[in-house]
């Protein structure tokens, strides 16, 4: 658990990350001869295409969205992603970036993608904060993984990546517009009622 959302804002950012994998489906249409004294009928079967990834990225605080799709959620891809983020804040000191325990989650991912002095010069620019085992929901980034799913994706059958990219970027450019906020309720001061204190080491920013 970390305290570095009462931290002051100009000096890190602090944004929140989940990964959520979606199939990619493609509708095909099938006929069949039904009798000739039977009303012409079509009939629809879906035929898997392979599975994609979202990257749900937001800073709570100010609406900052940089949610993407991607091929896969691989090492490679998520040190991509944690990239895109760098860049997005060039300024900042210290990025705290809040994460589930996904193996590929760690400061090792930027240092393969991009080599031992890129790859920690990369790892430095963040803090990385993991939630507890089964306790991802503690992640704000959960909330904007539920608001893809509903407002982005919702049933519609996607054929392709491309689609899913072009889906995806137009739902968080609207999104980044319109400073969509999340309003975190679940405070420090609740976790350790929830958890007991003695089960988390409360973390305070220094930068």
């Amino acid at each position: 658990m970390s305290d570095e959302r009462k931290q002051p804002r100009p000096r890190f950012k602090g944004l929140q990350l989940r990964q959520e994998e979606q199939r990619a489906l493609r509708q095909r249409e099938r006929e069949g001869p039904l009798g000739m004294l039977v009303a012409r009928r079509i009939d629809y079967e879906y035929v898997r295409r392979g599975t994609a990834n979202i990257f749900c990225i937001v800073e709570p605080k100010t609406g900052r969205h940089l949610t993407h799709a991607t091929e896969d959620r691989t090492r490679p891809s998520f040190a991509l992603a944690a990239e895109r983020i760098a860049r997005a804040y060039p300024r900042a000191c210290r990025i705290h970036l809040v994460l589930d325990n996904l193996n590929t989650h760690t400061p090792a991912s930027l240092i393969k993608a991009f080599g031992a002095e890129p790859g920690h010069a990369l790892a430095s620019r963040f803090e990385f904060h993991h939630t507890p085992k089964h306790a991802s929901w503690l992640n704000a980034a959960e909330i904007e993984a539920s608001l893809v799913s509903g407002e982005c994706l919702g049933r519609n059958r996607i054929p392709t990546l491309a689609a899913l990219r072009a889906r995806v970027r137009r739902w968080n450019a609207a999104a980044d517009r319109a400073r969509r906020k999340i309003n975190w309720k679940f405070t420090v001061r609740e976790a350790e009622r929830v958890f007991g204190s003695d089960r988390f080491n409360r973390i305070v920013s220094e930068h």
